[in-house]
Order: structure tokens, then sequence, then C-alpha cells
């Protein structure tokens, strides 16, 4: 096959590629220095790129470009192929959805992402209901535009994990969520938790920021090709392989929640980083599912940055940038502190025997959202007596409770399941990973993560969208996505800590 109608698609999907790139870049300003009455105005530029975009991708010419080529997919090569496979399939999706929907949307997740921000400074859920309730009716307008077998909730989750269905991940909650509970009972009822005692000081907040620079830059985060600021929700967002930023927080009280925001940032940063130069500006250059890109996340945050291997390596360097830590702590102090379970209001600050309980709560009351069982308006009584009986603890204001998470303002409902789907990858991945290299956490202790990041560009990052999530998993682990796995690394891990 001729490369004219290859290189006529390239060239249109690298003019797309900008486009949100561009808009991108706005979204990464408003949540990091737009001024606030720059809010409307930035709402309208949004929409405008949005839709400008969408216009691009949709046109019948990107249609005729794509039949092209499909009719001659048997001389394509594989890498080719898998571009137009990929292509093909979003564009088919894109299609369903009219110009003046995609605007719309685009300029009410603004709106509603500005109002949010207002709305859980004052813990007030009324001051952000309406907008919420604005986007579930454009949701429920998408899902019918696009589609579906089922509920329509499997519209929305198949933009963030491409063949997944609420039935399987009913299943799979239905494993996790009791097993993950009665571990979190044993360890809460144990007669000798952690002692935290020691942080009880201050941690300012400029060395907080030295410290978490350190750790991305030991990882192989690339900070002439990316770079760190702060932001109300930690994130990360790619405008390119070599324009990759993360964002954290701070708390004076605790130096701990920036370091798990950092490597989990770092995480998906180093993935984005990882895609092939030959995939840029395609949707090649595109995490497997958001299931998989969180798994990368969660592997950096949890299975390294809460190792024991990990902390014996830092451990010195606590006191080059905070002076004040009694010499007494030791490397397994330090374990034991980030790795204390307790039932907590805050998802992003969750120990790892809790937090998937944090997302099925989100995935059920999202599901009785858009299946039409709840209304907007009941959300903090359902939200309270979730917390009550996933995790034992009453919630006491909206900004704890329903307000906590950015992603309903941004008409991200389908989304949560996927940081579930993200931890049992990663137990799985890394299984796989701790037989390839069995000197792992020597490596680790040492402070050499580049096998660690060799062996996950190699196995994950390179292949982009190449592949689905499960094939993905398949591949590497020989098994079909399981919770077996994640569980046994929580029992082996939390069981030799807490003596249960």
């Amino acid at each position: 096959m001729s490369d004219a109608p290859l290189g006529r698609l390239r060239e249109r999907l690298g003019e797309i590629a900008d486009l949100r790139a561009a808009a991108d870049l706005l979204h990464w300003d408003q949540e990091v220095n737009m001024p606030p009455k720059a809010a409307a105005g930035r709402g309208r530029q949004l929409a405008t790129v949005a839709a400008l975009a969408h216009r691009m991708f949709t046109d019948a010419e990107m249609g005729e470009f794509l039949k092209e080529l499909q009719d001659g997919a048997h001389a394509l090569a594989p890498d080719d192929a898998a571009l137009v496979n990929v292509t093909a399939y979003d564009y088919v999706r894109a299609t369903k959805l009219p110009e003046t929907f995609v605007h719309t949307f685009a300029e009410e997740t603004s709106k509603a992402y500005e109002a949010w921000v207002k709305a859980r400074e004052i813990s007030s859920f009324p001051a952000f209901q309406p907008h919420l309730e604005t986007l579930l009716e454009l949701l429920k307008k998408k899902a019918d535009l696009l589609g579906y077998e089922g509920s329509p909730y499997n519209a929305l989750l198949d933009e963030y994990e491409r063949g997944m269905r609420i039935e399987q991940l009913e299943a799979i909650f239905a494993e996790l969520a009791p097993k993950q509970a009665a571990l979190v009972e044993r360890l809460v009822n144990a007669t000798h938790p952690p002692d935290t005692t020691w942080t009880r000081r201050d941690w300012p907040e400029s060395r907080q920021w030295d410290l978490t620079v350190r750790i991305l830059s030991d990882m192989g985060y690339d900070f002439e090709a990316g770079r760190q600021d702060k932001s109300v929700h930690p994130f990360t967002t790619s405008f390119g392989l070599h324009d990759v930023r993360v964002t954290t927080r701070f708390d004076a009280k605790d130096p701990f929640s920036a370091v798990s925001s950092s490597m989990h940032e770092g995480g998906h940063a180093l993935y984005d980083q990882g895609f092939q130069e030959q995939d840029a500006r395609t949707p090649l250059a595109e995490g497997a599912s958001v299931g998989i890109h969180e798994s990368q996340s969660r592997m950096w945050e949890n299975m390294i940055g809460r190792s024991l291997p990990f902390w014996k390596h830092y451990r010195p360097l606590l006191n080059e940038f905070f002076p004040d830590v009694p010499p007494h702590v030791s490397a397994e102090d330090v374990y034991r502190t980030v790795n204390c379970v307790k039932p907590s209001l805050i998802r992003v600050e969750a120990d790892e025997c809790t937090y998937n309980l944090h997302v099925i709560m989100r995935f059920e009351i999202e599901l009785a959202l858009i299946e039409e069982r709840m209304v907007v308006a009941e959300i903090p009584e359902v939200w309270s007596a979730k917390m009550k009986e996933y995790l034992g603890i009453a919630v006491p204001n909206d900004a704890q409770g329903c307000l906590q998470d950015i992603h309903w303002s941004l008409g991200s409902m389908g989304y949560f399941p996927s940081y579930a789907l993200g931890n049992l990858y990663a137990a799985q991945i890394f299984e796989r990973i701790l037989e390839d290299i069995p000197d792992l956490w020597g490596r680790i202790e040492s402070g050499r993560f580049y096998p660690l990041l060799h062996w996950l560009r190699e196995h994950v990052h390179r292949h982009g969208r190449r592949k689905l999530a499960t094939e993905m998993i398949r591949d590497i682990t020989g098994a079909e996505p399981m919770c077996a796995p994640y569980l046994r690394y929580l029992e082996t891990k939390y069981g030799e800590l807490y003596g249960v």
C-alpha cells in the first residue's frame, strides 16, 4: 500500500493532537495558575478548542482516510494496522457525539470545576449540586448517543476501560470488598499498631518540595521533559512525549502525603514519557487503559514507595532535608509509619488496605446516579451512609465527604473503578517483575530504580494503546486479571507488619 493515505492520516492526527494538547494546557493552567476571574473566559476557550478538535476528527475526510486504510489492511505493517484500528475505534465513538454536545460539555465542565473549587472551600454541596445535575444529564445523554448494552454506565466505562462491563466489575468488587474489609478489621484491632508520635512536628513545605523532587529524579522522571507544581488535587498532564507535568500537594503535619502524591503522579508521568517516539502525536501514545495507567502510579507509590528497602535507602536522606528528625527513628519505624492502617475520610490519603473501599462506594454511587436509582441531592446522605458501612467512620462535612474528589466536576463518571483495577493490575504485574528481577529489592535499597523502570518500559510503556488492558495483563502474566495477587500482597505485607 502507498504511504499516501497513512501520511494523510498521521498529519491529521498530529494536528488534532496539537489542539488537544492546547486544551490540556488550558486545563493545567486552570488548576495551577489561572486567576479566579478568568474562569468564564477559560470555559469558552476550552469549549472552542474541544469543538474544533472534535470537528477535525469526525469530518468526512477522516472517515475516507480510515476506510481506504481498512480496505487495504492486509498490506499494513503491524504498527500501522494498530494505529488504524485504534483511530477507527475512537472515530466511531466520536462521530456519535454532535459537535454542539462536545462544545456544551466542555463549557459546562469548566463551570463545574470552578463551582467545585468554591463549594469545597466553603464545604457546601448545595453550591455544587446544580452543576453536577447539569453534568449528570449530559452524561446520560452521552451514554444514549454512544449506545450500550445492559447498563448505560457501560458506555461511560468504555472511555476508561475499553471492553470492561459492570457485570465484571461487580463480580470483582464482590470478592474484593469483604476480604479487604475483614483484613482491615483484623489490623485495626491489632494489639501493636505503629508508633507515629515521632511525626508530630512541623515539616516545612520547601523541604518537602526538595525531597519530592529528589525522589522523582531518582525514579527516572525527566525534569527536562516535565515539571512539578502545586494544585488542589494532584494530577499528571501530558502535552506530548517531551512535556509531561505533575502536580502535588503538601501537608505541614505529614511529609509522607507529598511523597506519596509525587510518587503516584511520577508513576503516571514515567508511563507517558515512555511511549515510542514514532507514536508521538497519535492515539497510540496513550495508556492501554486508565486502569493500566493507575497500575503504574500505584506500583511506584505503594509497592515501591511504601516498602522497607525504599526507606532503608531514603532514611538517611530524611535528615538531610529535615535535620530535626530524631536519630533513633529507624528505617523500620518509617516503614511502619507509612503503612499505618486506619480508616480515614480522604481517598487520596487512604492506606492500601482501605483505599479500594473508597473506590467501590464511589462506583456504587455513580452507577445509581447514571441508572437513575438516586438523584444528585441524595449524594451527601448516601455518601455518609456508605462511609459508615464500609469504613465505620462518620463524615463531618461535605469538604471531607462528597466534595473531596475532582472527578465529577470534570464529568468523569466511569473513571473511579480504574483506581481499584489499577491496584489489582499492579500486584499481578509485580509478581512477574519479581520473577524477572529476583534481586529487585536489593537494587531498590541501594537506590537503583533503573532496572524496574527498564522492565516497565519494555513490557508496559512502549506498547501504548496497541493492547487492551486484559490483553496486556494476559501477555505479561499468562493469566486473566484477578484479585488473588493483590490480596496475597496485602495479607503478606500487613500480616508481617501487624503480626496478624
